[in-house]
């Protein structure tokens, strides 16, 4: 069994056993002791990363695009080269499973070697104006400079992996904190990043407590903010931002609907959703299809296929490869869960066909949460419309394109949408219709590192992945060049 490691506050190059933020003890995800105590970062911390960060911010900049490329496919390889153990750091972290968990160091490694690719290949624009005015403009793609990154517990690496190669890949220094609660494969990260040449202060990955995300929000050298994470963080964070005039970029969750049309394939469309809801992360998704939104004609089969294949689910020690579904992160996800659970229930607002409680027999003291199928459910419910965040489907009924429509936009949320449809016109008519950053269609995969990836409503702003994903790293410069005319014609 993999151990946890030594986790360091990483100030570019130099590693700490300590801050001024203090120490989170954290709990094995399974028998919930002690197994590390994980320095935090504080005010202090951050200062001193800033301070490296300028410093190596001009040489950063002035790399050779070609060598800021090596540096990123060197890190790519040290990924795929540490899959395994990155896996297990996952599990050690929140209870990954280690299925998920290489899939989760497979992305990465792929956001990795796109950004890598994008290093020598990003340009700015001509502007020819040879008319009345005389003048001809070309615009400079420039790193914005120090970047702040906060990522959220769920998927610590595959955050890093989005983020952080954007914004390197652009020429910026980065500040990261990640969530104390997930400390180990951040840890394993900054180590490899070190190994595959970032050179001193162009890095630093601090654990932290809420004072090191203020300092980094405020900081006035960090002159754009990157976060992932809830919209209630997001709010105090967007506040923060406002007073320094400093842009961000906010990916916040979602509600996901899923469309199930009579005319997919029911089977594959069912195994996808039990994935996806129950299997990856343990529900723990921000883009996950929670929301199942199913035909009338195919409804009682659906379900039946859906509750069939949560059965084959086994919940234990996500370090058992024959594990497909983990613990939750924590004894107060539990609670929360639990109470959306009971509250449902108390109000009658719908079925629940399996599941619905804490696991028991060996289970019973770590945070299991049964694979839990919800059917009939109340569309305007608190079921319906919060993040769950546990391994929860929702099912619903509909009976027409409009209505479809209706119950999946009926949400504050806004990140990612499905449709599960052979009809090619169905599944254009319906993208369209539906208010979510991403539409996927047919087990079209959300975080590809070539496509835009962001939401709308309280989901946030900004994108990551694709061209997009490094403009958010970049601002461009106009140099316009005149004719060197005086500004009043002669006789004036």
């Amino acid at each position: 069994m993999a151990s946890a490691p030594a986790v360091h506050l990483h100030l570019g190059h130099e590693q700490r056993t300590s801050g001024s933020g203090g120490t989170h003890p954290h709990l094995h995800p399974v028998k919930q002791e002690v197994q590390a105590d994980i320095p935090l970062a504080g005010a202090r911390e951050v200062e001193e990363a800033v301070a490296k960060a300028a410093a190596a911010q001009d040489d950063w900049r002035r790399t050779p695009p070609e060598a800021r490329r090596d540096i990123l496919n060197r890190l790519a390889d040290l990924l795929e080269a540490n899959r395994t153990r990155l896996a297990e750091m996952a599990a050690l972290d929140g209870g990954t499973t280690l299925m998920v968990g290489e899939r989760g160091v497979d992305t990465a490694v792929g956001w990795t070697r796109y950004y890598a690719g994008w290093c020598d290949k990003m340009s700015g624009e001509l502007i020819s104006t040879f008319d009345t005015r005389g003048e001809l403009s070309y615009t400079v793609p420039e790193p914005i400079g120090i970047v702040g990154i906060i990522i959220t517990w769920n998927g610590p690496l595959i955050s890093l992996g989005m983020k952080v190669a954007a914004a390197l890949a652009a020429g910026n220094c980065v500040i990261c904190k990640p969530a104390e609660i997930t400390p180990f494969a951040p840890e394993l990260f900054a180590q490899l990043c070190k190994e595959a040449g970032v050179p001193d202060g162009v890095l630093s990955i601090l654990p932290g407590n809420a004072e090191c995300g203020e300092a980094i929000v405020r900081h006035k050298k960090i002159r754009k903010i990157s976060f992932t994470g809830g919209p209630i963080t997001a709010r105090k964070i967007l506040a923060a931002c406002a007073e320094e005039i400093k842009p961000s970029v906010m990916e916040l969750g979602g509600k996901s609907a899923s469309l199930v049309f009579p005319d997919c394939d029911l089977q594959a469309a069912a195994e996808r959703a039990v994935f996806w809801t129950v299997g990856c992360l343990s529900g723990q998704g921000c883009a996950l299809p929670t929301r199942q939104l199913v035909h009338a004609d195919v409804y009682d089969d659906f379900v039946a296929r859906l509750r069939a294949i949560i059965g084959r689910f086994k919940v234990g020690d996500p370090m058992d490869p024959t594990v497909a579904v983990g613990p939750v992160i924590n004894k107060a996800a539990v609670d929360r869960i639990l109470g959306m659970f009971e509250r449902a229930k108390a109000d009658g607002a719908a079925k629940f066909e399996l599941g619905g409680g804490r696991c028991g027999g060996e289970l019973a003291d770590g945070n299991f949460i049964e694979p839990t199928l919800i059917v009939d459910a109340d569309p305007d419910h608190e079921i319906s419309q919060v993040e769950i965040f546990g391994p929860a489907v929702v099912v619903m009924k509909f009976h027409s394109e409009d209505e479809a429509v209706a119950i999946a936009n009926n949400s504050e949320y806004g990140l990612a949408a499905y449709i599960q449809s052979n009809d090619l016109q169905r599944v254009h008519r319906l993208s369209e219709r539906l208010n979510a950053g991403g539409v996927y269609n047919n087990g079209g995969f959300q975080i590809n590192p070539h496509t835009p990836f962001g939401g709308i409503g309280i989901s946030g702003f900004g994108k990551e992945g694709g061209r997009a994903g490094i403009d958010e790293f970049l601002h461009y410069k106009t140099v316009t060049i005149g004719v060197g005319a005086p500004i009043f014609p002669k006789g004036a």
